[in-house]
């Protein structure tokens, strides 16, 4: 059945999902495993023991107020991609973003005619009053159909698309070990069309192939893009769960390059398990906290896996994941 959500009266946000304080109590509650779920008051002090007799009662020092730091709180929009509702279509994305509160949504581009589509998704977007963050080419092993078999006319569309709906950002994987002539000119065809257009394209980190005790190099002209000369780069932290990496030593390298994020968590299985940020061991808080002292201005989008799960839990899992980059992504100023 398509994806038909009701429209509201422009000018107006829909009154946010029960989902969203949920997940807000259940972060704030991981940070702090002490404090009974949905107990916003004061703890009170313990009560002080009688004196002994023939004692004078014991003086208690004064209470020191803790130093109240100010936080900085970067721009960058914290989005939504749309493979984060799959199977549900980009039309359900759009209207859990802007209900749930994201800043914007990354189109995937699909088989699904709507991801293609620049006048049905600034349609989407006005409708939930949501920006159009990044385009996600079809550079995926599923979607190696899509829009063709040519990879540069993928590319160029992308960018086109990218354009069309205001998107800043384009995102690419890299080729694939067989696309031998596309990966030879990769790196310098990437560089020449971001001279020709203000939107970036982010060549995203990947991982090896894991067969039982054999590794496999699938992608040219490596997996990973920190050696690689790129000028932008996407840092996916799913990404570095599977190929053992260290994201934070990553993001480092990178410096600004790095202009953008998919956040997500793993538990370094070889499955590439895309979990929501704090179920997995990836350091998704500190990640947030060090891009936030630096004033990241580039874009945070969740990219986790809900394919297996009802509307409800999907919902649930999406607001859990807005509440954590929410709580994470300031830094003392």
């Amino acid at each position: 059945m398509p994806d038909t959500p009701q429209p509201r009266k422009k000018g107006t946000r829909a009154r946010p999902a029960k989902a969203v304080s949920q997940a807000a109590k259940r972060v704030r509650q991981a940070a702090d495993p002490g404090r009974k779920a949905g107990d916003s008051r004061k703890p009170k002090p313990e009560p002080l023991a009688p004196p002994e007799p023939g004692r004078a009662p014991a003086r208690t020092a004064p209470r020191v107020e803790p130093e109240r730091r100010a936080l900085q709180v970067p721009d960058a929009k914290v989005g939504l991609s749309t493979a984060s509702v799959y199977p549900r279509g980009a039309a359900s994305a759009f209207e859990l973003a802007g209900r749930l509160g994201y800043d914007a949504v990354e189109v995937m581009v699909w088989t699904e005619p709507v991801s293609q589509e620049a006048g049905a998704l600034r349609g989407l977007a006005e409708l939930h009053e949501v920006e159009i963050c990044s385009i996600h080419a079809p550079t995926l092993l599923l979607t190696q159909r899509v829009w063709g078999t040519e990879p540069w006319d993928k590319v160029d569309r992308s960018i086109e698309l990218a354009e069309e709906v205001g998107a800043s950002t384009v995102v690419l994987h890299p080729p694939f070990r067989w696309q031998r002539d596309y990966a030879l000119e990769f790196v310098e065809g990437v560089a020449e069309r971001e001279e020709r257009t203000e939107v970036r394209l982010a060549v995203e980190n990947m991982f090896p192939w894991r067969a039982r005790a054999r590794e496999m190099q699938a992608y040219l002209p490596h997996w990973d893009p920190v050696d690689v000369d790129y000028d932008h780069v996407t840092l996916d932290l799913s990404h570095t769960a599977t190929a053992g990496s260290d994201a934070l030593a990553m993001a480092n390298a990178l410096g600004d390059r790095l202009t953008h994020v998919h956040l997500a968590d793993g538990s370094g299985s070889y499955k590439d398990e895309h979990l929501v940020p704090g179920r997995g061991t990836q350091p998704c808080a500190e990640l947030l906290e060090s891009l936030a002292a630096q004033d990241f201005s580039g874009s945070i989008v969740v990219e986790v896996g809900t394919r297996r799960l009802d509307d409800e839990q999907r919902e649930l899992d999406l607001a859990e994941a807005l509440a954590f980059a929410r709580l994470h992504f300031a830094a003392p100023r």
